[in-house]
């Protein structure tokens, strides 16, 4: 079992007011639509039809409190890291010596997306599991999301400047001498740089897709392909691939790169609004064949939605973006590979790069990625799209214990 130690903060569940609640309602109420003509394949956006039952539903039938009450079922803390407002959800290990773990989420995610794979990865047992992988879990809402609000402060956050701060919290606040960490999306780069950063006081880390650190460099950050225009000659197929996987991030790069202030306005003072914008991406980005219900059910969208609305937190948390551009990355050593901690990474089908299949994604990215990463656990996994611990939790809990069993 665990050992038993006083936690250095007191625990503070997660309530809104019945204030706020009140305000979304008549939000709701009011919303004003536009017309979406010729519009029910989503192919000008997110269709009207099913975003009005789904906003009808969310006024009159969905209970934040329910949602409330399965999240407070974890512990719950508040603190300041560097003068920086910090939430954080937690899970005590259950085994003979559970390892610190800090996982990240990205955008447009929420803390709670980890919520399928906390209790496996803290209490191994419970689920058939190994005592002796168990985690001590600390899943934190980054700064300027969720609760960790509001980012008044620091308008310059982005994910090199986060992972400082989740390195002070493991090892200042929290008081651990090496802890784990793992992360997608934006939390994939924030874990990459703990990794390039901290290597000696991290045991490995465990990441989905492996971004390059630089990622979000260069004058045109914003632009996927980097003003490049898609090779001739390609198979029918793979330039088809090319122009959807295009079609799925251009508006969200550009306007989070170059607008996100602008973007800001409209999101904040519509609930519809910022559930649309979060539904494209929940949509287009999962694996869900087109029926984002396969994957989220109501409540599930409703709950991360949420967690933007009830903290405005939407323009702070698509700010990362343009201020990974302002502010870029770089290195501060020179050695080589530039992410020093030991990696283990999962990758997944919707991800696949135009061409690459599932069984030649490993390859791909060794070779893409050289110099990089020090990988010790990659793995390919027919299914599952952006949300991995959401979407295929099973074949992430067993790919990140892979990761650090021999690594404790």
């Amino acid at each position: 079992m665990s050992r038993s130690v006083r936690f250095p903060l007191e625990s503070t569940p997660v309530h809104v007011s019945d204030e706020v609640l009140e305000d979304l309602r008549t939000r709701l109420r009011l919303t004003r639509w536009p017309d979406d003509i010729a519009n029910d394949d989503w192919s000008y956006g997110v269709g009207r039809a099913f975003l009005q039952e789904l906003a009808e539903y969310w006024r009159d039938e969905y209970d934040w409190r329910k949602a409330e009450a399965a999240i407070n079922a974890y512990e719950h803390y508040r603190t300041e890291v560097d003068g920086v407002p910090v939430h954080f959800m937690r899970k005590p290990g259950v085994g003979p010596e559970p390892v610190p773990l800090i996982l990240t989420h990205g955008w447009p995610w929420t803390f709670w997306h980890w919520s399928k794979v906390i209790d496996p990865l803290a209490d191994p047992a419970a689920s058939g599991g190994d005592p002796s992988d168990a985690f001590d879990v600390i899943v934190p809402s980054l700064p300027g999301f969720g609760f960790s609000t509001p980012l008044t402060d620091h308008p310059d956050m982005n994910f090199w400047k986060a992972a400082d701060l989740w390195h002070t919290l493991m090892t200042g606040t929290l008081g651990h001498e090496k802890y784990a960490a793992a992360g997608c999306d934006i939390g994939g780069l924030i874990t990459s740089q703990l990794g390039h950063k901290y290597p000696d006081e991290l045991h490995a880390i465990h990441i989905g897709s492996g971004l390059n650190l630089d990622f979000f460099t260069g004058d045109r950050a914003w632009d996927l392909s980097r003003g490049r225009p898609i090779p001739e000659g390609l198979p029918d197929d793979v330039h088809q691939q090319i122009v959807a996987m295009e079609r799925r991030n251009a508006v969200h790069l550009c306007a989070h790169t170059l607008d996100p202030s602008t973007l800001a306005y409209g999101l904040t003072d519509s609930p519809v609004g910022v559930l649309a914008w979060l539904l494209e991406r929940w949509w287009s980005w999962s694996d869900c064949g087109g029926d984002v219900e396969t994957v989220f059910s109501r409540d599930d969208l409703l709950t991360h939605a949420m967690i933007y609305w009830v903290n405005n937190a939407i323009g702070t948390s698509i700010r990362y973006y343009a201020n990974a551009n302002r502010y870029p990355w770089a290195p501060v050593h020179d050695r080589r590979p530039v992410v020093e901690a030991p990696v283990g990474i999962t990758f997944v089908g919707h991800e696949n790069p135009p061409g690459v299949t599932t069984e030649q994604r490993v390859g791909f990215w060794s070779r893409m990625r050289e110099g990089w990463f020090n990988p010790v656990n990659l793995t390919a996994h027919d299914h599952g799209g952006h949300f991995i611990p959401w979407e295929v939790p099973e074949a992430w809990v067993d790919d990140l214990r892979r990761t650090f069993r021999d690594r404790r």
